[in-house]
């Protein structure tokens, strides 16, 4: 592994990109490769946990939060570490991922006056993306539970869907991407790139529509306040909320 890095640096060094290119080429590799990493990531484990456990325990609530939290640590691994390993330009700072200092109480009264707006952009976008025949808004995000909840199934379902989740995406998009993406172009273009991708990712119209306005407020909550923990905040009380209504009151089922 090391030779072989070494002969792509030698390549890099006797063939250097033209300098029109290389924003462009570095953002694009930048989007290219947090989607296989959040995408590859999910299907690695998946496939994983096939072969060892069996599709029959995969589909029991215990092994699907088994299944989420290994494909977030998988995800931020890939994301973060393995380019420190490559590179030594991929390093990050935790200023940098927006993890600088402690939450202060600024993040927290701006947490739900995120959320609010970030409802007000998806009601907006969904209204005018219902005029397509193609998007359904009703559409419901399969996240691998298919019944109410109780007990122990409920507590770690949701430690996994509406804490854990939020935590990894923000670092991910909010942080670690948007942190790369915005050293090189202007706040509006960072924000839509980063947002666009997040969309994307999630591989539903009516819910890659949805998080599209989510991001865009995470983004400018992180632009505010210099780090992602009220955008953290925001994440954690829309998963919470959608948790509950679907899983725990049946709402959606």
């Amino acid at each position: 592994m090391k030779k072989l890095l070494e002969k792509f640096e030698n390549f890099r060094k006797k063939h250097p990109v033209p300098k029109k290119l290389r924003t462009p080429l570095a953002i694009l590799s930048l989007l290219l490769w947090v989607a296989i990493a959040s995408i590859g990531a999910q299907y690695l484990v998946g496939y994983l946990l096939l072969w060892t456990i069996g599709v029959d325990r995969l589909g029991i609530n215990t092994f699907n939060v088994l299944y989420q939290v290994i494909s977030y640590a998988v995800t931020l691994f890939l994301v973060i570490y393995v380019p420190y390993k490559i590179s030594k330009k991929g390093k990050t700072t935790r200023e940098e991922i927006g993890l600088k200092g402690w939450p202060t109480w600024t993040d927290i009264w701006l947490s739900p006056l995120g959320f609010i707006a970030a409802t007000l952009i998806a009601m907006a976008l969904a209204a005018l993306f219902s005029l397509f025949p193609w998007f359904n808004a009703d559409e419901a995000q399969n996240i691998g539970y298919t019944t109410l909840l109780y007990g122990s199934d409920r507590i770690f379902s949701f430690i996994a869907t509406a804490i854990i989740a939020p935590i990894v995406e923000e670092i991910v998009f909010r942080g670690w991407l948007y942190g790369k993406i915005r050293s090189r172009l202007n706040m509006f273009a960072s924000i839509f790139i980063v947002s666009l991708l997040f969309g994307l990712v999630h591989m539903q119209w009516n819910v890659g529509v949805n998080v599209f306005a989510t991001s865009i407020v995470l983004c400018a909550l992180r632009e505010m306040t210099g780090t992602i923990y009220s955008g953290i905040l925001v994440h954690i009380i829309k998963n919470g909320i959608a948790f509950c209504l679907v899983y725990i009151m049946g709402i959606g089922l």
